[in-house]
Order: C-alpha cells, then sequence, then structure tokens
C-alpha cells in the first residue's frame, strides 16, 4: 500500500510491555484503591498507573467500593440525564478484512448495499417519526465512501425534515481520514467523529486485522484522532471492541490513549465506547477473552472513575437487563430503537444477521426505552446545544471541570424531552415524561432559571415553539 501521512510528531503512544505488567500479578491494595477513589471523587482525571491498581481490585468489598463511587460521580457530573441517539448503517461495502466483522470483504455471503439517496430520506424520516434528534452515520471503508461523499451524505440528513422532525445533531462512525479528509467533515457540520482501535494489543490487532488491508495499519488507525484534532475536529470518540483481548489491557489503553489527547490537545475524547463482541453472521466466536457481566460492571465504573468528564456510550449491542444494571455505573449515552441492518427502519420483522454487522441485544423501540428510563428514575435528553453553541473540545472542559455544564444539561434535558413527549410519546411514555419533568424542574436551584424553563415547558406543550436550549 502507498504510505499515508501521519501527524506531525506522531508516536506509538501503547507500549504493550509496559501495560502488561501493570496488570500481571498486580496485588490488591484496599488502603490505595481508596486514595484512588478519593482522587477520582475530586473529579481529576486518574493515570494509568492508578487505573492499574482499580484493575487489580477484584474482592467484593473492593468492587464495592468501586461501583459505589462511580454511581456518585456520575450522579455529580450528569445527574439523571441519559442522552438518546440512533446509528444509522450507510453502506456496508468494505475493503478491509476484520477476524470478527460479519461486513469483512471475504464474506461473500453477506449481504452488500449502500442507501441510494430516496432511500436515505425514507430512513431519515422513519427515525424522526420516531422521535430522534440525534443520529450517528456509520460507513465501512471503501473506495466510494469519500469524505466528499460522507460530507454530502451528512448534509442530506441534516436537510429532511417531518413537521417537527428534523435531525439537529449528525455523528460519525468511519474509517480514518488524512487531514484534508477530517476538514472536509468538519466543514459539513458533523459533531463527533468516532474512531475505535478494536483492540490496543499490537499482536493482537496483527492477528484480526490481516496485512495489506488499510485497518491493518495499526499506527495509522492510532494516529487518526490526532489527524483530526490537528485539522479542526475537536469532537472524538474512542473505543475499543472487549473481547478480542484481555480486557484490562483494553482499558488502560483508553485511558492511555485519553491522556494522549489531553497531554497533545489540553482536551481527551468526548465519549468512550466500550462495545462487547457479539454473534455475527460468518464469524466464529473466540471466547478466550469474552468479558463476564460481572467484569463488564467493573470495567464501566473504572472508566468512569478514570475519565470523570467523558461521556460513555452503551450501545444496544448488550440486552435491556444489562443496559439497566449498567447504565447506572457511568453510562451517560444510550441508543434507543436501534437498527443497524441497511435500511432497516423502514422494515419489521426479525434480524437478518446476513445483512447486519453483528446481533443486536436490545431490540425495543425508542418509546419503549424512554419510558423505561423514566420509570428507573432517568431523564432522557435529545440535548445538541454545546455542539450548537460551540461548547466543544477545550471550550467544553472549560464549563465541565467546575460544573457549570450543569447550568445548561438539565433545562435542555427538560426542554427537549417535553418535545419529545407532546411530538411522539404514547400515553403511557407522556404521563410518565410529565412526573420526571416537574421532578427534575423542582430540582432546578435558580429560582430565575426554574421559571424560564417552566415557560418554555409551557409554550412546547402549547405547540408555539420548538427546539429552544441554553
Amino acid at each position: 500500500m502507498t504510505p499515508r501521512t501521519l501527524s506531525k510528531g506522531a508516536v506509538d503512544f501503547i507500549d504493550d510491555a509496559a501495560l502488561t505488567s501493570l496488570i500481571t500479578d498486580r496485588p490488591e491494595d484496599p488502603m490505595r484503591v481508596r486514595d484512588i477513589i478519593a482522587k477520582s471523587m475530586q473529579k481529576e482525571p486518574l493515570t494509568v498507573e492508578e487505573v492499574a491498581d482499580l484493575l487489580a481490585a477484584d474482592s467484593e468489598d473492593s468492587t464495592e467500593a468501586l461501583f459505589a463511587a462511580a454511581r456518585q460521580l456520575k450522579q455529580e457530573v450528569y445527574g439523571n440525564r441519559i442522552v438518546i441517539f440512533a446509528p444509522l448503517y450507510i453502506g456496508n461495502h468494505c475493503i478491509n478484512d476484520c477476524h470478527y466483522c460479519a461486513f469483512r470483504r471475504s464474506l461473500r455471503t453477506t449481504v452488500r448495499k449502500t442507501l441510494t439517496e430516496q432511500e436515505l430520506d425514507q430512513q431519515v424520516l422513519a427515525l424522526e417519526q420516531a422521535g430522534h434528534k440525534r443520529l450517528i452515520l456509520v460507513f465501512g471503508e471503501h473506495p466510494n465512501y469519500t469524505p466528499e461523499y460522507m460530507a454530502r451524505t451528512v448534509e442530506q440528513v441534516y436537510s429532511i425534515k417531518d413537521g417537527h422532525g428534523e435531525i439537529r445533531r449528525v455523528n460519525i462512525n468511519a474509517a480514518p481520514l488524512d487531514h484534508e479528509g477530517f476538514k472536509t467533515i468538519k466543514a459539513a457540520g458533523i459533531g463527533t467523529y468516532q474512531i475505535f482501535q478494536e483492540t490496543y494489543h499490537h499482536d493482537t490487532y496483527s492477528q484480526v486485522h490481516p496485512a495489506q488491508t488499510h485497518k491493518g495499519d495499526y499506527a495509522y488507525r492510532l494516529d487518526g484522532l490526532t489527524r483530526a484534532y490537528e485539522a479542526g475536529c475537536d469532537d472524538v470518540g474512542i473505543g475499543a471492541l472487549f473481547g478480542l483481548y484481555d480486557w484490562r489491557f483494553e482499558v488502560l489503553g483508553l485511558v492511555a490513549h485519553s491522556r494522549y489527547l489531553v497531554d497533545r490537545f489540553g482536551c481527551g475524547p468526548h465519549t468512550i465506547s466500550f462495545p462487547r463482541i457479539r454473534p455475527a453472521h460468518g464469524v466464529e466466536m473466540d471466547e478466550q477473552h469474552m468479558v463476564s457481566d460481572r467484569d463488564f460492571k467493573r470495567l464501566v465504573a473504572i472508566l468512569r472513575l478514570a475519565v470523570p468528564y467523558t461521556g460513555m456510550i452503551l450501545t444496544a449491542r448488550e440486552p435491556a437487563e444489562i443496559r439497566r444494571e449498567v447504565m447506572e455505573f457511568g453510562v451517560s449515552q444510550i441508543d434507543a430503537g436501534t437498527r443497524i441492518e441497511l435500511a432497516g427502519y423502514t422494515k419489521h420483522g426479525e434480524q437478518e444477521l446476513n445483512r447486519e454487522q453483528f446481533q443486536i441485544g436490545d431490540m425495543r423501540s425508542l418509546d419503549e426505552i424512554m419510558q423505561d428510563l423514566m420509570q428507573h428514575n432517568y431523564i432522557p435528553s435529545f440535548c445538541t446545544s454545546c455542539y450548537r453553541q460551540g461548547r466543544t473540545g477545550e471550550q467544553f472542559m472549560e464549563f465541565a471541570v467546575p460544573g457549570f455544564i450543569e447550568n445548561f444539561c438539565t433545562p435542555n434535558a427538560i426542554l427537549t424531552l417535553a418535545e419529545y413527549l407532546e411530538d411522539y410519546g404514547s400515553a403511557d411514555t407522556k404521563a410518565a415524561g410529565i412526573a420526571i419533568i416537574e421532578k427534575e424542574m423542582a430540582g432546578i436551584d435558580d429560582a430565575t432559571m426554574r421559571a424560564q424553563v417552566a415557560e418554555r415547558v409551557g409554550a412546547i406543550r402549547a405547540n408555539t415553539v420548538r427546539d429552544v436550549y441554553y
């Protein structure tokens, strides 16, 4: 392959030997764990070494302490809010050959498709008619999916309206780009650009991503979000696919990646994702590194403590019962009403695995998930105001670290939920939502802000305004 340009001063900041040494026969130190938790509760990001100490804390007492701290920290930083989005797969043609993926190029039984402009309109309309405001567009890596094509797709999504329905924020999950490619995508008005390293372990990476494929270039992928920052994209997301290698190593890799971005750009990733590998068409599951439910809860809690202000995404790969359990340990975003088959949002019926990247675990509708969240005392949010007000990158951190962001987040969650209830909510969901809104408004300390929010909720219910935000 032709050599590809890396960022200025690019380095491979993942030292396999060093990270492995941190998780090899590391003894549990309860006093050290208490000190590290205390640091995290001051909302200070943890070092890789400190995270390794939390990973070693496997006793029931230490595990419960981790869970309790993660619950409290999540509440202090994010309150009861859960941001809602949906993934929309645009095309599954791919030149890579990742062993764990149903879209790999060598799998001839996968049904290949790229949405036409008309089909894209239909899918977005279906999502808007369900009540969605935030999407993440997913692209395979293929010559057809150029930055210009992705930018046009983003612009088309923004242009599609249906009554009160509109998509207010489009994020991207796609292959790493060069600097010019990221500039093109940024100009289209995207929110977050996600690139998952999949596994940070070099040998495992080379085993599951064959050489002579684009994705086989570990360094280019690892450097992708650094190039995004250099090109002006200051809102990025990282992730690992848990089940490819030792989950403890991957947690350290994610934290090392986050700290590298902070050290270099003054701002870490906006989101971290931690999906577990799922059954997929044509994929033989290797169970050697599968993550148990208990360890999955532990890794979520540890990541919450490690990166207090980073959004954490829990996807519909997980079944509903696991999502309910894990959400309390620090998750701030979930997808809902998810369909990952190409053109799946206008289709009814069972999943067809030869048309999907993997099997999803939570098939509930958006309205069902909204109702379930509120019954468990969460307030679903479709807020997009930080993107639209320019509160991203370092500016987001300036609001988030001292806690000022709460002055925007809860009011905006209330307002976007009020919109959903009036325009799309079922009767039961609307009843649950009204109760949550009243509770959350009562918790706004500033009397002037509380009165403003109440006035705007009234205007939404009277159908005189939409899309009001702070």
